[in-house]
């Protein structure tokens, strides 16, 4: 993503104008009355060094949380850990749970930034192929089979990392995949990390289930890891939390306490009356995104060559460009040169990726809209 963003500075240096569709931030507001919460504990004086563990009131609303959405039970004592951000929690576990010259699975595609981290705690990415199932027609969506783990699984595998909803592809893992996911990792004792962080963004009949309510025996040997940047549009706030066994959560907390020591206290405050508040804003943003969606998928239609997968959740629609016969990266430069609109390419979440393109709807009005022009006139210009 660094090396996109750099050709998309040298671009606006030389006065081109540029739309971006590439980004994964939302564009709405954090709900008021979090931003109250925040507010009223900077009065009431919480500037103080947080409890590195996280506060007591934040960890007992993610328990409280987990129960109420997700059918889990967490110890917040123990078994919660306060983050800052899902990215240092997702640091912390592999920091947790391999040694150097481990390998981590993981699927291919999928968010970059997952990389960085495996290297730094020692590892070794394996990557897990992913496939677009349902050939190149209108709701056909990425799947990881028991045969691509198996494949890349060696003795020296010890974590796989998740992500549903996937991020960039959209698939929202169903129980009889997550059933298949679960029993790999049983059968060849591998740990898993869950990254959960848009499962508050799923379309239509697709839910989001974690893996661990499907799979009560991985919870031993599981970290799920969640944050309230996108479900709360507090991408700015840096915080998450982490759940677990309590041996891996000191583990963790080990980790943090050496290195960002969690999350202010007035912002832990404000994140517990977000989880603990009126769901009302996360069904209202969802049914926004939705509509995003939509128009998405309506304005990309019927392009030659070009085929839309429909997201299941995330914000996020990856559009099937293997009819072009050219490399994705080739026309997404030639969309932002030519046609002034920013994109990602698929393969730069995985060689799995090539032949796609990622589009956001994290932003939307007047962005989104002239975005999908450019976007359409670009890649009918492909043809």
């Amino acid at each position: 993503m660094n090396a996109i963003l750099a050709e998309v500075r040298e671009c606006q240096s030389q006065g081109k104008n540029l739309i971006s569709l590439m980004r994964g931030e939302p564009d709405l507001k954090t709900p008021s009355h979090i931003v109250e919460a925040c507010t009223r504990a900077l009065r009431d004086g919480r500037t103080s060094y947080p409890d590195n563990r996280g506060e007591k009131p934040f960890r007992e609303a993610v328990a409280l949380k987990l129960e109420r959405d997700n059918g889990l039970r967490f110890n917040p004592t123990t078994e919660v850990l306060a983050t800052t951000g899902a990215t240092f929690g997702i640091y912390a576990a592999l920091m947790a749970l391999i040694e150097d010259g481990a390998e981590v699975l993981l699927p291919d595609p999928i968010y970059d930034a997952y990389q960085s981290p495996i290297r730094l705690a020692g590892g070794r990415i394996k990557p897990v192929a992913a496939r677009i199932s349902g050939g190149q027609s209108l709701g056909g969506r990425f799947t990881i089979g028991e045969d691509a783990l198996e494949a890349a699984w060696s003795p020296a595998a010890r974590a796989l990392i998740l992500n549903t909803p996937w991020n960039p592809v959209g698939t929202v893992l169903d129980r009889e995949e997550l059933a298949v996911i679960a029993r790999f990792c049983e059968r060849r004792n591998v740990a898993l990390i869950s990254d959960e962080i848009y499962e508050t963004i799923t379309y239509g009949s697709h839910r989001h289930l974690s893996p661990l309510a499907i799979a009560p025996a991985l919870r031993e040997r599981s970290i799920l890891i969640n944050s309230l940047s996108k479900t709360y549009a507090m991408t700015g706030w840096r915080v998450g939390y982490c759940a677990g066994p309590a041996p891996l959560i000191q583990a963790m907390y080990l980790v943090l306490a050496q290195s960002s020591r969690g999350p202010a206290t007035f912002i832990q405050d404000a994140a517990a009356a977000a989880l603990s508040g009126s769901q009302d804003c996360v069904t209202q943003m969802r049914d926004e995104y939705s509509q995003r969606r939509e128009q998405v998928l309506a304005r990309l239609a019927g392009i030659p060559k070009v085929a839309m997968l429909p997201p299941e959740g995330g914000f996020f629609a990856m559009a099937d460009v293997r009819g072009l016969n050219l490399p994705s990266n080739e026309i997404r430069q030639r969309l932002m040169r030519d046609h002034g609109v920013v994109v990602a390419h698929g393969a730069a979440y995985g060689p799995g990726g090539e032949g796609t393109l990622r589009v956001s709807f994290a932003s939307g009005g007047e962005t989104l809209a002239r975005g999908l022009d450019r976007l359409s006139e670009g890649l009918r210009a492909c043809q």
